[in-house]
């Protein structure tokens, strides 16, 4: 595992950390607790020391699967997770802060985290969602203060909007935002034109989130994929979707012909190529997601002449609406 700087948090992190959506249950079906933890201190024994869950993943579940493995660590793991919007989702443009994300609430939903993750303090605490115009109002400054003020949280960030990097540049230049989480792939590259050339010069961590493309870029979705109706990847490759990701993917594969490398472990490998990403965060809810996700750390960044392979592959879509 390599480690890199996670901003000015001075955290020393993975570049390869612990998505833990996939574990909370409910919307990710096919895993169970046992197997769950069995992929996290896989994972940990790795090297892996970054985990990212959140208070909305299972109503907690993750983060108390994720603070049951950090406890019997026995070294130091350093856990991101985040706050729900107050209302639910979506949170459409132009929702008052005030509404979603109140003082009070926030400081509950720390609270509520640290419960379930029986920590003392948590590392990195983010809001759920962000809407820049949010930006100049007093209330989101005053609460991430007061929350590393009383020592609850040691870092405070964003999480931004499913391929709307944009959105975050006010904040980030705000200089009160430590990290910033942002959706960033092979098929979404956005992050790379203004987001995190700003994070650079700011010394922001940046969390890439969704490296796998929801499992489209892992090469084992096609056209008679069956998932169960509950489970979010029935919405997210809904309609004609599987097709259309069957044949972006084959057409990547086809490209990547006689290239070193599963097409997962150059995926994730292309999201660690770019020097202001500090940690990528792909689901691994088995051992073996683990143990390969994590191998991906130890062959480094991608030659640039694979780079200009994949920037032939951005994909002007979003399947999250």
């Amino acid at each position: 595992m390599r480690y890199r700087k996670l901003g000015r948090t001075g955290f020393e992190i993975g570049d390869i950390g612990y998505g833990a959506w996939g574990i909370g249950g409910r919307q990710w079906l096919g895993g169970d607790d046992e197997e769950a933890l069995r992929a996290l201190r896989t994972a940990i024994d790795l090297g892996l020391n970054f985990i990212d869950t959140a208070l909305a993943y299972g109503d907690g579940h993750s983060e108390r699967l994720a603070g049951n493995a950090v406890r019997a660590a026995g070294r130091r793991v350093y856990v991101a997770t985040k706050a729900p919007p107050k209302n639910g989702w979506p949170v459409p443009p132009g929702a008052d802060l005030s509404q979603v994300y109140p003082h009070e609430y926030v400081v509950e939903s720390v609270e509520r985290s640290l419960q379930n993750l029986g920590l003392d303090a948590i590392d990195v605490f983010q809001l759920h969602v962000w809407n820049a115009e949010w930006t100049a109002r007093e209330e989101w400054r005053r609460t991430a203060e007061d929350l590393k003020r009383s020592g609850k949280i040691r870092a405070f960030g964003i999480s931004v909007k499913r391929h709307h990097p944009e959105t975050a540049l006010e904040a980030v230049a705000t200089g009160l935002v430590d990290t910033v989480q942002v959706l960033y792939n092979v098929f979404d590259q956005s992050a790379e034109a203004r987001l995190f050339p700003l994070c650079r010069e700011r010394n922001v961590g940046v969390i890439a989130r969704v490296p796998l493309d929801e499992g489209a870029l892992t090469g084992a979705i096609g056209e008679s994929t069956v998932f169960e109706p509950s489970e979010f990847r029935s919405s997210y490759f809904r309609g004609d979707r599987k097709k259309q990701v069957a044949e972006r993917v084959a057409a990547l594969q086809s490209d990547l012909a006689g290239v070193e490398g599963t097409l997962p472990e150059i995926a994730l490998r292309f999201t660690l190529s770019h020097p202001a990403v500090s940690t990528s965060i792909p689901g691994m809810r088995r051992a073996e997601h683990a143990r390969a996700n994590c191998a991906a750390s130890d062959k480094g960044p991608l030659d640039p002449a694979v780079l200009a392979i994949l920037r032939r592959h951005v994909w002007d879509r979003n399947f999250y609406e």
